[in-house]
């Protein structure tokens, strides 16, 4: 019997291995060459195909479903990816395939099409979980630094309209979980049931599947805007200006004063149009961990906290609100962060535009020397923000009241082998 949604009202259950039946595609993470590594199918459209625990698009699959439940999306559709290539070349590096450098995203997840040109040609449904574009930024505050001075057009990266130029790159996570296990310092079968028991059960073959090493999670990913030469990124001669900036929608997008966040960013930006006009590179890296990754609401609920304590909203009580609330103080955990750097080629960021201590640490113990450590300038904080400033400082962020950062050639990051 066929239904309108699916092909057959027949549910076959992908929670353990067939009888014996080898994984159609293995993956071997962290080998030379994608030929040899093996594609990553998270295909629905052929679930026999799949060698991947979870599927493409992390939690925007719901959507999909939705769309097909709804009768709008073929179930069976796949998307044409003639013309979707990178627009600008993202060569392979050592750091792709060095144990351990990079375990939270797929090194070849923007050349599918040119990595498993014949797998499918043959059928199988791969996809990119990255994708390389170009892309003109404009935002309100670009137009007043240059109307201030504080930015020139020079008519190729930033322009007279305050239009920004620059590459884009989106990136869905990918994750080898042997690797998280490993770069968290715990054992993967800790690692594998913890996940399957905080999701409720929603990915049994986390327990069930120890032969699929690849989990595509459903979480937000990160998108990388690169101002200047993107060959600058790699080259040790040529200075690195670089934000790590994590999602805040409430002050990203809609400018809220209790927070720091849009403001910093728009610093970040403006520091990377000046590195990029003056021969260097640009780099944000803004990634999707909303409210420190425990979520908007959990973000809200401790603003209420914050505004209703007794002794009004105070800097050594900052952290402790966030814990009552959701316990824990962060959950953004920045060892998964620098991986980015790894698959662009980055050995080194001149300037560093960030305060945060555990991105500090993070970036440099992954072997990615840091120069100047640049904090957000006092004017731009807002008056609410300085409660959020105060406590971060009294936690261990840096600030310009601590010595500058010393020389990129006095800096040593662990390497890559001692993470």
């Amino acid at each position: 019997m066929t239904s309108p949604i699916n092909r057959t009202t027949h549910i076959r259950l992908t929670s353990h291995p067939g009888a014996g039946a080898p994984v159609r595609f293995p993956i071997r993470w962290g080998v030379e060459t994608p030929a040899a590594r093996g594609p990553v199918v998270g295909s629905v459209t052929r679930p026999a195909d799949r060698n991947v625990i979870g599927t493409y698009g992390g939690a925007y699959a719901l959507y999909r479903g939705l769309a097909v439940a709804a009768g709008a999306l073929n179930p069976i559709q796949r998307p044409d990816l003639r013309d979707t290539a990178p627009v600008v070349d993202i060569p392979a590096n050592p750091a792709w395939h060095a144990p351990g450098a990079i375990v939270a995203l797929d090194p070849w997840g923007h050349m599918v099409g040119e990595a498993f040109a014949r797998e499918i040609a043959e059928g199988v449904d791969i996809r990119p979980t990255i994708a390389v574009t170009r892309s003109r930024l404009t935002m309100a505050e670009i137009a007043m630094a240059i109307a201030d001075g504080r930015l020139a057009p020079d008519g190729e990266i930033l322009r007279d309209g305050g239009e920004v130029a620059v590459t884009k790159i989106a990136i869905d996570p990918v994750w080898h979980l042997p690797g998280i296990a490993h770069r968290f310092n715990i054992t993967e079968s800790a690692l594998r049931r913890v996940l399957f028991e905080q999701t409720g059960g929603m990915y049994p073959e986390l327990v069930t599947r120890p032969d699929l090493e690849v989990f595509l999670p459903p979480i937000g990913g990160a998108t990388v805007y690169i101002f200047g030469d993107p060959e600058g990124l790699a080259d040790p001669a040529r200075k690195v200006t670089c934000r790590v900036h994590d999602e805040c929608n409430g002050s990203d997008v809609f400018g809220s004063d209790i927070c720091t966040c849009r403001p910093y960013l728009i610093h970040g930006i403006e520091e990377c149009i000046r590195g990029a006009q003056a021969g260097g590179t640009g780099l944000v890296i803004y990634n999707r961990k909303e409210g420190r990754a425990l979520g908007e609401v959990t973000k809200f609920l401790v603003y209420n906290a914050r505004k209703r304590a007794a002794a009004g909203d105070t800097a050594d009580a900052y952290f402790e609100r966030t814990e009552c609330v959701a316990g824990v103080q962060d959950a953004r955990f920045q060892e998964l962060m620098p991986d980015v750097f790894h698959w662009l080629g980055v050995t080194k960021i001149d300037r560093f535009v960030s305060m945060s201590n555990m991105k500090y640490e993070a970036v440099t113990g992954s072997g990615v020397a840091i120069g100047e450590r640049v904090p957000i300038p006092p004017e731009l904080v807002p008056e609410d923000a300085h409660v959020e400033i105060e406590a971060k400082k009294a936690a261990g962020y840096y600030s310009a009241d601590e010595p500058a950062g010393a020389p990129l050639s006095d800096v040593r990051g662990r390497g890559l082998d001692d993470r």
